[in-house]
């Protein structure tokens, strides 16, 4: 079972696949992703406070920003100041509202939508974002995908290469973009999840892809740390979005989503993006590696 729940991005038959090598769309096999418009309830984006200046004149990519936890990271981030780069798969409606939310909070929003296991696609939000907000500051790898299988031989070929590459291929191609416009000061932000600490008996692949976003996470800030640029990450709980009942969780484990953690509930997410606001700013200066944990009390390590 899934205990986090960053937006998914799947591929559509549209979706341009940039090398030979990559794998087909497979969107014939569930509702994802889904749309937050038509989710009931309704995930609470609404950041809980007023803006302190924060990210003032930032600008920041979100992937995955149409809804869920990216939606209310975009409109926190917004809130605290920046411009925002909503970078989507295919749900031109969310990420719409999205725009609308940045828009309405006073900062410039542009949208991009397309496929983010395509190097050549994640080269041109980066392009686009320079193009038309003028600079980048921040980078939120926040976009990925699941599929519940019992058993591992269900987990094909195909998805197994797509998950990987919606996962954790896209935040290489998406910092191999973004590094060359990323000055002293900024910040780097991914969405790993507490599947790679406790472990999913029904996500190996997601979960596999979890635990390469953590160590690619501690690697990178090493790596960067020197020029400046911090890198960290945020490992959601159980977070209600559009991927759970969009296919992202079997249909009778929805009921139950959230009630195994020692809250016993889901978490919102507007209870996650501060996490998100947290690494982005000064606040977190002395910061680099480190992994935040809002996942309803679970008690993990690292």
């Amino acid at each position: 079972m899934s205990n986090d729940q960053d937006q998914l991005v799947r591929p559509t038959a549209a979706a341009p696949i940039a090398h030979p090598e990559a794998v087909e769309p497979m969107v014939h096999e569930d509702g994802l992703p889904g749309h937050e418009s038509q989710l009931e309830p309704k995930p609470d984006w609404t950041p809980r406070y007023p803006g302190s200046g924060r990210l003032a004149g930032k600008v920041a990519i979100v992937t995955g920003a149409d809804s869920g936890i990216g939606r209310a990271v975009a409109a926190l981030y917004a809130r605290e100041g920046a411009d925002v780069a909503i970078v989507y798969l295919c749900e031109h409606d969310d990420a719409a509202k999205t725009k609308n939310i940045v828009g309405g909070e006073g900062r410039k929003a542009i949208t991009i939508a397309g496929d983010l296991g395509d190097k050549g696609f994640c080269e041109r939000v980066v392009a686009e974002t320079i193009e038309k907000l003028g600079k980048l500051d921040i980078l939120v790898n926040n976009a990925g995908e699941q599929h519940p299988d019992k058993d591992i031989r269900a987990i094909s070929e195909e998805q197994l290469k797509r998950t990987f590459q919606s996962n954790i291929f896209s935040m290489f191609f998406m910092v191999q973009a973004a590094l060359p416009h990323l000055k002293e000061g900024a910040a780097i932000v991914n969405c790993t999840s507490i599947t790679m600490y406790k472990g999913s008996p029904m996500l190996l692949d997601y979960s596999s892809t979890k635990g390469a976003i953590t160590a690619f996470t501690r690697s990178l800030s090493q790596n960067l740390v020197e020029q400046g640029v911090r890198v960290n990450a945020v490992a959601p709980g159980p977070i209600w979005t559009p991927l759970n009942p969009s296919g992202g969780q079997p249909p009778e484990k929805l009921k139950d989503f959230g009630k195994d953690t020692p809250m016993k509930r889901p978490g919102q997410p507007n209870e996650v993006a501060p996490a998100f606001l947290f690494l982005a700013c000064d606040d977190s200066s002395y910061m680099a590696g480190q992994v935040l944990h809002p996942n309803g009390g679970t008690v993990v390590n690292g």
